[in-house]
């Protein structure tokens, strides 16, 4: 369960915290109710190939990273190469896993070489896509046993091509804070310091079919087929 990763009382009976962009309104004796992500197009990579960190047109702008983008757009742009389709069919089966958990109220957070252009970097393909996955707390309805395996962070990465972690959205709200702020700091530069941008897409899985089907189309074109 969940719970056994991160185990805090949550204190506060009502928090405001602004996440990319949108508001989190956290209840202690309510569900927490997720807005929808207002999504932007993916910018192009700079020239040093990473995406942006902001829009260079309005660097104060609300438009920055994490951008908040559809699943299918993530299909369309980065879905380049086989082995980048093999890493995209790997995070679109771990959504399924957790969405049959009863995980579908949250966002992702998306980062790593698989949204740099690391072919020209590093002269190589992504190996994987890193992601860390702000859910809420499963509520009465949802299925009673989850996945144990989805929280064993070395079985993710070998059976999805993602190196994946939670971050409970019903933690109090410094907790909370605290390991957004460490996640952005993380993810914000590569080990070279390189400021550089990231991406952000909701949870929900009213989205993943289409993406799906999109993901069929691209992995076929790579491979030499016909869609």
């Amino acid at each position: 369960m969940l719970a056994k990763l991160i185990t805090l009382p949550f204190h506060l009976l009502f928090v405001v915290i602004i996440t990319s962009h949108r508001l989190l309104c956290l209840n202690a004796f309510q569900s927490v109710e997720v807005s929808v992500i207002p999504t932007v197009a993916i910018p192009s990579w700079t020239g040093l190939g990473v995406l942006p960190p902001f829009n260079p047109a309005d660097p104060i702008g609300a438009v920055r990273s994490p951008y908040g983008v559809s699943l299918t757009d993530v299909v369309l742009r980065f879905g380049t190469s086989p082995e980048r389709c093999r890493i995209l069919d790997g995070l679109l089966r771990l959504r399924a896993e957790l969405h049959r958990s009863g995980f579908v109220r949250g966002f992702q957070w998306l980062d790593g070489s698989f949204l740099e252009h690391v072919e020209v970097l590093e002269k190589r393909s992504p190996r994987d896509v890193d992601v860390v996955t702000f859910v809420a707390a499963l509520d009465s309805d949802s299925p009673p046993d989850p996945n144990e395996q989805l929280f064993d962070h070395d079985w993710v990465k070998a059976n999805f091509s993602v190196d994946h972690y939670f971050v409970e959205l019903n933690l109090p709200s410094q907790e909370l804070v605290s390991w957004s702020a460490y996640w952005y700091s993380v993810w914000s530069h590569r080990r070279t310091q390189l400021w550089k941008g990231f991406l952000e897409i909701e949870l929900t899985p009213k989205d993943d079919d289409t993406a799906r089907a999109q993901l069929v189309v691209e992995d076929l074109i790579r491979n030499g087929g016909q869609p």
